[in-house]
């Protein structure tokens, strides 16, 4: 995750010093950097932002996983069905 936003946050301060260095102002460098970066990022960190959904879904599907197992001991669903 950390990769991915760093990325994004190159990307737009590379795409504001062009646009500043183009003789924009600044501020409306900021906004125009800000929505230039969002489209090529889109497209240029395409792979990043996989593998970060990846990692995600991955995360995801442990916690769930642990949940159910959690849920099973919980419920008594491993216990023997022959009580003394």
């Amino acid at each position: 995750m950390w990769l991915y936003s760093l990325l994004r946050i190159v990307l737009f301060l590379a795409l504001w010093g062009i646009v500043v260095a183009a003789g924009l102002h600044a501020f409306f460098g900021a906004v125009v950097a800000a929505v230039l970066s969002v489209p090529l990022s889109w497209v240029l960190l395409a792979a990043p932002r996989a593998k970060l959904a990846r990692n995600i879904e991955a995360r995801m599907a442990a916690h769930r996983d642990e949940r159910a197992a959690l849920d099973a001991e919980l419920s008594g669903e491993d216990e023997p069905d022959n009580p003394n």
